[in-house]
């Protein structure tokens, strides 16, 4: 192989896929976006991911679309981002076999990095596409929509598992020392979090919104499972008590002993439930590891995740007439360090061919290069640095979604009141006798966005 044949070969391979997320590692594009989130200032970066949903990366840049326009108050907008993701989730889905570009993009991986694979998201993510798409449904007055999205998501949970486990089956013998480590060190950071398709705050969203269009007894179920996920949760528990008096279920009396009563509105109040979202999701890291295959230099890159993650705290929720602190419902970073740890068998299999792709490219470089009379070739040298620069971690998944959820729940008396998150800034709510306020709140470190309804 010649050396002039080398920038070909790299056209020819990165042809159709997404450029920039092969040679920019998308936390740094994704990077001006959160920074503009995290101001009071209006929110242009939008556009900027808009941009690239006609890519090979185009679901992923399609849910964070969604996602900005959502924290902008855009909901109409969100909602159609949101849709051409579900639309790329359900092109996988149908695909029983693969394309001949899905087969030019795994082919290309071997010698290139795995973000030249299309991005199919984990499957958290995708729950959460329809949780937010609920919610795009619910601030815009379509309760029949939210509900359709509420039920998808919960069937996602389940079918999301099981599409893991069945394209697992046949690699989780491949583990070696290195990654049976670094899956060891992504368990601690995630804490006690053993899987990523179970979701308790997608749970208690759909329990809400059942329990508020009147389905009482889909709430319950809801309720139940986010409570195995996360059955430290005040809040939850009381909300189980709640529903199991009202729905008269035999373990109503057990709850009631081990939650203690739960609080009912007075004739003249109205319930508010917040929904508090804090900061974002971590980004993936890269660990590299450099050696040599027959004197040629290679390098392994895989995705991980550090484990210097600070705390977050119970949210303060001010201006009710009393005191109110949220109580965490889910680590989304944990599910984020799960969903990786439960894909590093996969990537290590793409990981092992890489190299071997690569070496055996090195060494047919250097043999032509023996054979004109051992000649100094710069192919040779082209070759390998060719194989370090493109050796890059895939470093992509949904940045925008924030880090940890919680939840508080309260009854006030009807009136309008001035919500303040810790000592962010103030906005107003209103609470009408016998109804329910939902108010969403997304903190991004800096500034606080809040979103209320009456249903």
């Amino acid at each position: 192989m010649k050396q002039w044949l080398l920038l070909p070969l790299l056209s020819f391979l990165v042809s159709g896929c997404a450029l920039n997320s092969i040679f920019i590692n998308y936390p740094s594009q994704i990077a001006p976006v959160k920074a503009q989130l995290n101001t009071n200032t209006p929110i242009k970066g939008v556009l900027e991911v808009e941009s690239n949903i006609s890519g090979a990366d185009g679901l992923l840049y399609a849910q964070e679309a969604g996602r900005v326009a959502q924290i902008s108050g855009d909901f109409e907008a969100s909602k159609e981002y949101y849709q051409q993701a579900v639309a790329g989730y359900l092109k996988f889905d149908d695909k029983a076999t693969l394309s001949v570009s899905d087969m030019g993009a795994t082919t290309s991986s071997l010698f290139i990095n795995d973000n030249v694979i299309p991005y199919r998201g984990p499957g958290y993510e995708r729950v959460m596409l329809h949780q937010y798409q609920a919610l795009n449904y619910i601030f815009s007055g379509d309760q029949q929509g939210a509900l359709v999205e509420v039920r998808r998501s919960n069937g996602l949970q389940s079918s999301e598992q099981a599409r893991y486990q069945k394209s697992n089956e046949s690699v989780q013998a491949m583990a070696n020392g290195t990654i049976d480590a670094e899956v060891n060190k992504l368990g601690k950071a995630a804490g006690t979090v053993t899987s990523s398709f179970l979701n308790a705050y997608s749970y208690y969203t759909t329990g809400v919104l059942h329990e508020i269009l009147g389905e009482p007894n889909d709430a319950f179920i809801d309720y139940r499972k986010a409570a195995q996920i996360s059955p430290d949760n005040p809040y939850l528990q009381k909300d189980l008590v709640r529903l199991a008096k009202q729905l008269s279920m035999p373990q109503a009396d057990e709850f009631e002993r081990r939650w203690g009563k739960a609080t009912r509105a007075k004739k003249e109040q109205g319930e508010v439930i917040f929904l508090i979202e804090r900061g974002f999701v971590p980004e993936k890291q890269s660990l590299t590891v450099p050696f040599t295959i027959h004197g040629n230099w290679q390098t392994a890159s895989l995705a991980t995740y550090t484990s210097n993650s600070r705390p977050v705290s119970p949210g303060k929720i001010k201006g009710l007439g009393k005191s109110l602190t949220a109580a965490p419902i889910a680590n989304l970073d944990a599910l984020a360090i799960t969903a990786l740890k439960e894909e590093l068998p996969a990537a290590l299999i793409r990981q092992a061919a890489r190299v071997y792709a690569k070496s055996e490219m090195a060494r047919s470089v250097e043999s032509n290069s023996k054979k004109r009379n051992n000649e100094t070739d710069i192919g040779v040298i082209a070759m390998q640095i060719f194989n370090v620069i493109t050796e890059q971690a895939d470093r992509r998944s949904w940045l925008t979604l924030p880090k940890q959820a919680q939840i508080a729940r309260t009854y006030l008396n009807s009136g309008s009141y001035s919500v303040q998150l810790d000592n962010g800034t103030p906005a107003q709510i209103e609470v009408k006798s016998g109804r329910t306020t939902l108010v969403w709140a997304v903190d991004t470190g800096n500034y606080t966005r809040f979103y209320s309804i009456i249903i």
